[in-house]
């Protein structure tokens, strides 16, 4: 069966996510102590118990939802008692640095400490009040460009999410997306959401996140990944070292092109798609991306033998 694995990205979080995992597979909870020691404290905690409010900050979601999703991806691993072969492995923003980890390109040290670390250069490259992004309904993704060139011709305010054919979310300086706002809802938009978000992330005010995160790149140690990663830059595998690299620095500033990556794979015949974490956002965004696409979520404990059925190719229930 051909199939590809897919991660979810920050907003997916939720207090609790994977402890049923921990619980029940010492490989699941191991994941968690590793990332506890690799950035020299109990983010496990916070996971597992919360509070909420401090989950929801960005440098701590990012790690907490690799960890997370790395300790599906062992069980998952572990439950189907052979090598997962995926033809593809993906991830939505954050969620691709994930795919790498689980790809073994990065060691899940190496990986919760950049995407600590570049969840809190996010959180502080921007002055609170001073960035925002919302979502767009109902708009085609070429009608969103025309509207953020003419709100922020500047590029104050640009695409930072191609979600779906008819979800773009944009991202930018508050005054430019508000501008942008008001506009898409003049031009037809059924739904525009300002979305709860603590910095304007894949726009062009993260250029100095992605330079700085260039630099950590060079302290952590890197391998072509066991399947090829699809990324969110480029829409397209990257699979050496110095590709990964380029690819995850362009994703810092420049938008997710999720409908096109997912697009991508199916035009190279994958027609299941796993979502490895928790919720299942990337499974919805999957279904609207190309009709007749089969997707599954795991996330939980009583997901699992539903999630191997699915990777063996027995009748979805989607």
């Amino acid at each position: 069966m051909i199939y590809s694995l897919i991660f979810p990205g920050q907003g997916s979080q939720e207090v609790g996510m994977g402890k049923d995992l921990a619980d029940a597979f010492p490989a699941a909870a191991e994941v968690f102590s590793r990332v506890d020691d690799a950035l020299s404290f109990p983010l496990s905690r916070t996971i597992f118990a919360g509070p909420e409010e401090e989950l929801k900050r960005t440098a701590l979601t990012q790690p907490a939802l690799l960890a997370a999703s790395i300790a599906c991806f062992e069980v998952l691993k572990e439950k189907a008692g052979e090598p997962l072969r995926p033809l593809f492995l993906a991830g939505h923003s954050l969620g691709e640095y994930t795919a790498l980890v689980a790809g073994g390109a990065l060691s899940l040290e190496d990986g919760a400490r950049l995407v600590h670390l570049r969840g809190r250069l996010m959180q502080e490259a921007v002055p609170e009040g001073e960035g925002a992004m919302a979502a767009i309904l109902g708009l085609d993704p070429p009608a969103v460009e025309e509207i953020c060139r003419e709100g922020a011709p500047s590029g104050e305010c640009q695409p930072a999410n191609f979600n779906s054919p008819g979800q773009v979310v944009v991202s930018g300086e508050t005054a430019s997306v508000k501008t942008v706002m008001a506009l898409a809802k003049e031009r037809g938009a059924k739904r525009v959401i300002p979305l709860n978000v603590s910095a304007p992330f894949h726009s062009r005010q993260m250029r100095p996140v992605a330079d700085k995160l260039l630099e950590a790149f060079g302290e952590s140690s890197w391998k072509t990944p066991s399947a090829p990663v699809v990324s969110n830059a480029w829409a397209r595998p990257v699979e050496t070292v110095e590709e990964i690299r380029s690819a995850l620095f362009d994703q810092t500033f420049r938008p997710v092109l999720w409908c096109d990556s997912v697009n991508f794979m199916a035009d190279k015949g994958v027609q299941r798609f796993l979502e490895v974490g928790p919720g299942a956002v990337l499974s919805g965004l999957v279904k609207k991306c190309r009709k007749g696409l089969e997707v599954r979520s795991f996330g939980r404990l009583e997901e699992i033998e539903s999630a191997l059925s699915f990777l063996k190719g027995e009748s979805s229930d989607d």
